[in-house]
């Protein structure tokens, strides 16, 4: 199993908004607002069923990122 740096507090990202250029906040993993209970699941299972083919192979770790200021969102994904 990976480690996602984001997820574990090891390093914070800067993504700036396609929209409006302000910074966007990270939401954590994608994922985790799938159901109510996806915060508690494993993660390399719920990679299979992310959308992102790659994901779990790749070893990459989807993140919502929001804008404070507009409401934009996207999904980016950091390497484990």
């Amino acid at each position: 199993m990976a480690l996602c740096p984001l997820c574990n507090g090891l390093r914070k990202i800067n993504v700036l908004c396609s929209e409006c250029n302000t910074e966007m906040d990270d939401k954590g993993k994608s994922m985790d607002y799938d159901d109510e209970y996806s915060a508690y699941m494993d993660t390399d299972t719920l990679k299979q069923n992310d959308g992102f083919m790659r994901s779990l192979a790749d070893g990459q770790c989807p993140h919502l990122m929001k804008c404070p200021s507009c409401g934009h969102d996207e999904i980016i994904l950091v390497k484990e």
